[in-house]
């Protein structure tokens, strides 16, 4: 029983690690093209519909994040007013999604393998 509360915790830290890296991402992007007003909010704004896109899409397949995740970026983006175009967005969106994923799977994996329950 011990290993599942563990195991519990565990995952709900790596939610919080998967939301933060979402952020630190965004605000990467949004201060790489030159957006500097407001830029902490602005990227709380564009995590939290890509997160929110990437747990639909976690939801219903895997594949799905995948999807959902670079479209809610890609969305919001265009509300934030950033001189990007359509197909950049979407692709900067996916690279985000990716990368924010990989670095959490790979850390929750050798939190399992630690804990012995993977």
């Amino acid at each position: 029983m011990l290993y599942r509360m563990i195991t519990v915790v565990g995952g709900l830290v790596f939610v919080i690690i998967l939301f933060a890296l979402i952020w630190f991402f965004c605000k990467k992007f949004l201060e790489h093209h030159g957006v500097t007003d407001q830029i902490k909010d602005r990227a709380m704004v564009l995590a939290t519909w890509t997160f929110a896109g990437i747990s639909v899409g976690l939801v219903f397949a895997v594949v799905g994040a995948f999807v959902l995740g670079p479209w809610a970026f890609y969305r919001t983006l265009r509300g934030h007013g950033v001189d990007i175009s359509d197909g950049a967005a979407v692709w900067w969106g996916l690279g985000i999604v990716v990368a924010s994923l990989g670095i959490t799977a790979i850390g929750f994996f050798g939190f399992l393998m630690l804990v012995g329950a993977y």
